[in-house]
């Protein structure tokens, strides 16, 4: 039997909750999962449509089992968010073969919901809004459809469910701002590693071309002062020491990547001018809270510099996280290196690269000192006919020799390499350092973006009594990358969108406006914790009394919006006023009270006649014809004015 047309419409709403919750987690679902959701979903469209049978119960069972397979067979588990989202759409996908009754579309319901809340938890970018916004909407309006009741339009449902939503939102907004939030990342839930885009632990020929055509940003950064100008914008992040002629690597010793906890820190002394800057850095695989050159530790327990200046996490950055930090360029180190660092730092596979090593051992016997063998190799890079190019050729087992007497074109991870092999072949401690370069500058939002495709590679080296010091062998074959802003650079610079925004000014414009307003989400909402909650409660003349403080903001605005609802439903609560006959009618009622003599409330007017009758003939006497005339106009065709006011007279009469 076919359901009426409202009702096959009402129906529709779960189905509609269902397909948006699970397009917002589309990113990490099973390739096979929304294919399967929508044949389900066609399926049972039109099976109601048509009146056809569900499938057998073991049907059903053997599918369900066959979905729980392939999710085992997708992701090797159960457990974790994509694993687990994965899981529910494929079971609620199920359930549509046997959806008939209300308790079934509350359970469907109830999965929608909680895939809506794993997308939140997975994904707060901006730009999702409107789809959660969506998906919540429908939710509501099934659940309103659900609750009984004479069936009624889609259309009905979604337009009172908005109207209840919107009641709801100021509370949501008071919860957001004034309920106490506990530090750290309680409602953080672990994303997977190969969703991140950015720098790692381990540097390869290719590794930063590929970051290079990244238009994804790795960080934001808002100045007190003036940024410091391009040149200067080195934004440091893992540092590598072991290499394999190939490949480089962090050292896993102590003070390094493993040794965070109990790490020797570094002994900088923070020297003149600073910059002063607050920092949202996008999450990343490599532990790392990538800052400007330099930088003091933030005050967060969580974070501590290692013995080679990097401000490393003790805990994954799995979401995006706010830094406020103060950077020294000017920061000296007047430690001496200890035996075990420099033999980290001049170790060199025994087997590779021999043109080098013997090219820097002669060149390093013609230099006076240290410092003048390291002028004289970046002299011969600036000199030499080397091609900056994000596309060179592939380099072999000999990279640095056919690199410095081969093909002379590569990028940044190509010349550090060679650089820092060259200083280790002469002698002296060399380690690359990966991390970000220059950045764009945001007028609208008034911070510099820091985009994948400013990731960049240098070499430090050491040199006595002034210990390490940055060198940048990019610099030398290509100085126009580092003095400019990356839309600025032509052919060979920048991905086609990059040379895109930078032939169209407008355009630019726009992705500024854009970026500003999710740097606004990013920091103001997403990045919206406790501390920033007492903040805007003092603002507000709570004062600062911590806890108590969100309390009483928290109560304050909690009966303002009770207020506010009570007012605005208002007339719906109001009972009708009884019209003049009623009134009258009321009174006698009221006389017949006092007199122990009352009307029962389910007990009609002639049913009550004919009940005194029995008991009191003479009062029934004189009531029965006023109330067969309060029928007759209560209850019958319509009268005339005269026979109204006639009625009126003669019930003030009654006694």
């Amino acid at each position: 039997m076919k359901p009426p047309g409202a009702q096959r419409s009402a129906m529709l709403l779960p189905i509609l909750a269902l397909l948006a919750a699970a397009l917002a987690n589309a990113h990490h679902l099973a390739w096979w999962c929304l294919p399967m959701l929508a044949l389900a979903t066609a399926w049972h469209v039109r099976a109601v449509l048509n009146g056809l049978p569900q499938p057998a119960r073991t049907a059903r069972i053997a599918f369900a089992l066959f979905l729980t397979t392939g999710v085992l067979l997708s992701f090797r588990t159960l457990n974790g968010l994509a694993a687990g989202a994965t899981l529910l759409v494929a079971m609620t996908a199920a359930k549509l073969f046997e959806a008939r009754s209300r308790r079934d579309w509350y359970v469907i319901c109830g999965a929608t919901l909680f895939l809506l809340l794993a997308a939140c938890l997975d994904r707060q970018e901006l730009w999702r809004l409107p789809l959660y916004a969506l998906c919540l909407w429908l939710s509501a309006a099934s659940m309103r459809g659900l609750a009984g009741g004479a069936p009624l339009p889609a259309v009905t449902h979604l337009r009172e469910s908005a109207r209840q939503l919107a009641w709801a939102l100021p509370l949501a907004i008071l919860c957001f701002l004034f309920f106490p939030r506990l530090p750290g990342a309680f409602w953080s839930v672990a994303g997977d590693d190969e969703a991140i885009t950015g720098l790692s632990e381990e540097m390869s020929p290719g590794r930063i071309a590929r970051l290079a055509e990244s238009d994804e940003p790795a960080l934001r950064a808002r100045f007190d002062g003036a940024p410091p100008p391009v040149a200067q914008r080195y934004w440091r992040g893992p540092v590598l020491h072991d290499f394999d002629g190939y490949t480089w690597r962090r050292h896993r010793g102590a003070g390094q990547r493993d040794g965070v906890a109990g790490a020797a820190g570094a002994t900088l002394e923070y020297v003149g001018p600073a910059y002063h800057y607050s920092e949202t850095l996008q999450p990343n695989t490599h532990g790392t809270v990538v800052a400007l050159e330099l930088s003091r530790p933030p005050a967060d327990p969580y974070v501590a510099q290692s013995a080679d200046y990097q401000l490393l996490a003790r805990r994954p950055i799995l979401q995006a996280r706010s830094y406020e930090l103060t950077a020294y360029p000017q920061a000296v180190d007047r430690a001496e290196l200890s035996d075990a660092a420099r033999q980290v730092d001049l170790a060199l596979p025994p087997d590779r690269n021999p043109r080098a090593r013997a090219f820097a051992q002669r060149l390093r016997a013609q230099s006076a000192d240290d410092a003048a063998f390291v002028a004289s190799v970046l002299a011969f890079l600036r000199d030499g006919g080397f091609v900056y190019t994000l596309e060179p050729q592939r380099l072999g087992r000999d990279s640095a020799d056919e690199l410095l007497f081969g093909t002379r074109q590569g990028f940044c991870g190509h010349y550090a390499s060679a650089f820092v092999d060259l200083m280790r072949a002469a002698g002296i401690p060399a380690r690359v350092v990966t991390g970000y370069q220059g950045g764009e500058w945001n007028p609208i939002g008034g911070y510099l973006l820091v985009r994948q495709k400013h990731a960049h590679a240098w070499a430090e080296v050491w040199l006595p009594g002034r210990g390490w010091q940055r060198t940048d062998p990019t610099a030398m074959v290509a100085p126009e990358r580092l003095s400019r802003e990356l839309l600025q650079f032509g052919d060979g610079f920048g991905s086609n969108a990059t040379s895109l925004l930078g032939s169209r000014p407008w355009l630019t414009t726009a992705m500024q406006a854009w970026d500003a307003l999710n740097s606004w989400w990013q920091d103001d909402v997403v990045g919206f914790n406790f501390a920033r909650q007492l903040g805007l409660a003092e603002r507000l003349g709570f004062g600062d009394r911590d806890w108590q403080t969100l309390a009483i903001a928290l109560g304050a605005g909690l009966c303002a919006w009770l207020a506010w609802i009570a007012w605005s439903v208002r007339r719906l609560a109001r009972v009708a006023r009884p019209d003049a006959i009623g009134r009258a009618w009321r009174r006698i009622d009221k006389r017949l009270a006092r007199a122990g003599l009352a009307r029962a409330d389910h007990e009609g007017v002639l049913a009550y006649c004919e009940r005194l009758a029995a008991a009191h003939p003479a009062v029934a006497e004189g009531l029965r014809p006023l109330a067969h005339r309060y029928v007759q106009l209560r209850y019958g065709p319509p009268t005339t004015p005269a026979e109204q006011r006639e009625f009126l007279r003669a019930a003030r009469a009654y006694r």
